[in-house]
């Protein structure tokens, strides 16, 4: 089943743009980043933040998420992949990344979410941004929360 990305959430004062791989089957059928229950993004990004994000309705999370400066978008556009795992991907097609970049006059850091996204990273070289490779929100990622945060707490400085 061929599967595609959603369109980046971003603004002019985007200071830091997570990327992940792909939205997983519960994102896609909710059509909402990181919807499924137990992936860890919005705890993650709310406890670095010092913010409740999780339990927000999803229009005011993406709000309150640019109004910290953060982005949001994937680095594959579309690709075959049965189920969520980002290791059934097949026959991707990258998004524009640089060319996104390029648009964002506040942009200090891309944040790559997972190794898997974290692949894309040397189509930025170059591009005047921090690049930062962050342990997996995903459930499938078994690091424990505090250990994945330790590394998420690098998205501060970023952050309005």
């Amino acid at each position: 089943m061929r599967k595609a990305s959603f369109p980046p959430v971003v603004d002019t004062g985007t200071r830091v743009l997570i990327l992940g791989s792909l939205p997983g089957d519960a994102s896609l059928a909710a059509a909402q980043y990181y919807a499924h229950p137990r992936n860890q993004f919005w705890r993650l990004l709310g406890t670095v933040a010092g913010c409740e994000l999780a339990a927000v309705p999803y229009p005011q999370r993406l709000l309150a998420m640019q109004a910290l400066g953060v982005g949001l978008w994937d680095v594959v556009a579309e690709a075959t992949r049965s189920g969520s795992l980002d290791s059934a991907i097949r026959d991707a097609r990258a998004n524009p990344l640089a060319a996104l970049v390029a648009t964002l006059p506040a942009l200090q850091a891309v944040a790559f979410n997972g190794q898997t996204a974290g692949k894309a990273a040397s189509v930025l070289a170059g591009c005047g941004v921090d690049v930062l490779v962050l342990p997996s929100s995903s459930p499938a990622h078994t690091l424990p929360f505090d250990k994945k945060l330790q590394e998420w707490q690098a998205l501060r400085r970023y952050m309005v």
